[in-house]
């Protein structure tokens, strides 16, 4: 049950950002192979200047096209795991015409404890909802 926010530059059509975040999700789905109705993601388009992405001295520059992902899920999957949804990520947002320079991922991990999907509920310490195997699977 990843919780992605992706941040975009101005400028994309409503047709491209949907599709950004459908490319997103389904990479998620392929590789940790969770529900695809198991969809949770925040999309803002911020105005020029909001987001500030240099190279961090890998020696490439990026466009006025960064697209910013952020996915917040339970912690557990193997590095392997991680290295092929970043991969896939990448695949998928450039088949929609953003650039690999230009795909800015941070990965962030957390327990059981830290969800409610709402009424003020932790639904995974209740047994409302089933914890999640946290292998993933790659491929």
């Amino acid at each position: 049950m990843p919780l992605v926010r992706i941040d975009l530059m101005p400028g994309r059509t409503p047709d491209q950002i949907t599709g950004i975040a459908d490319a997103v999700h389904d990479a998620i789905v392929e590789v940790y192979g969770i529900p695809p109705r198991d969809r949770f993601q925040v999309i803002s388009e911020l105005p020029a200047g909001r987001i500030v992405a240099q190279d961090a001295g890998l020696g490439f520059e990026r466009t006025g096209g960064v697209v910013m992902i952020q996915v917040f899920t339970q912690r557990g999957r193997t590095d392997e795991a991680k290295q092929a949804l970043y991969a896939r990520i990448a695949t998928g947002l450039e088949s929609v015409g953003v650039g690999g320079e230009d795909v800015f991922i941070g990965y962030v991990e957390n327990g059981p404890q830290d969800w409610s999907f709402g009424f003020g509920v932790a639904q995974y310490m209740t047994g409302d909802l089933r914890v999640p195997s946290a292998a993933g699977t790659v491929g």
